[in-house]
């Protein structure tokens, strides 16, 4: 797989088509393989934090959720083929793998309560009814992530017989849940990290309208939802003006390279 170096973080160089393809081949060839998708917040935070960077570097397969990385990879000159929505592999997967053969177990969201069933249940429900794929657990993400609780998640899982798991806890809650537990998975060959996903397959979240989408303004549309998330937002033009100086210091260091 042809890897782009976007400030220490490896993204995979696909189209949405062909990142289906790729995990596809990988969950038919029985390879295990787990998903990330960051986008320009979650790789700033890797840039400022170590243990973070190398979290998401446990990944096999990662795609770049955001137009912000899109933007970086080009100021870069190693550009990227397109954003990979995480939200949309995940949907897609549902409508494309085979019934007969994989089945999923959706790991997060909100538990039951005001009237409300589980986000993860609901999501299942309604990703069935649309797709007829095989949803065979869930459970909702507001337990321990370690200790007896997780102990339980795991057994959850393992017992379901899934193949497919989508761990939808928020970053980077759900990148270390996978790299502390995935040797403990017996069935599953498929993990993806999907953020907010459940959400929106249950129907409690809107994603933003199409226009927002196409101009590469999703994140506006979040802020504007959700004016609380100003001060993470913050870490947005932080990542693209470091990109900027991350790029003319190493070009001012290649040309001192070429001088001596």
């Amino acid at each position: 797989m042809e890897k782009t170096d976007v400030r220490g973080v490896l993204f995979d160089n696909v189209t949405k088509e062909e990142a289906v393809s790729l995990i596809s081949k990988r969950l038919e060839d029985g390879i295990f393989t787990a998903v990330f998708t960051p986008n320009s917040e979650i790789v700033q935070s890797c840039v400022e934090n170590r243990e973070l960077m190398e979290i998401i570097s446990f990944a096999d397969v990662i795609l770049p959720d955001g137009v912000g990385v899109i933007k970086a990879a080009r100021i870069l000159k190693t550009p990227l083929k397109e954003k990979v929505a995480g939200v949309e592999l995940g949907e897609e997967l549902f409508r494309v793998l085979d019934p007969e053969k994989h089945s999923f177990f959706l790991f997060g969201g909100k538990p039951e309560g005001n009237g409300l069933p589980c986000v993860a249940a609901e999501a299942g429900q309604r990703m069935t009814e649309k797709y007829s794929c095989s949803i065979v657990g869930s459970r909702h993400g507001y337990v321990s992530k370690n200790g007896a609780e997780n102990d339980e998640t795991v057994r959850l899982i393992n017992e379901s017989g899934a193949d497919v798991l989508y761990v939808c806890l928020g970053y980077p809650t759900q990148e270390r849940w996978i790299a502390e537990n995935s040797s403990r998975l017996e069935n599953v060959k498929l993990v993806l990290a999907l953020g907010g996903s459940l959400d929106i397959y249950a129907n409690r979240v809107k994603r933003a309208p199409s226009v927002f989408i196409n101009a590469g303004l999703e994140w506006l549309w979040r802020l504007l939802c959700e004016p609380s998330r100003f001060i993470r937002m913050m870490k947005l033009p932080k990542f693209y003006i470091g990109t900027v100086i991350f790029k003319i210091k190493n070009d001012r260091k290649n040309r001192k390279a070429k001088n001596t």
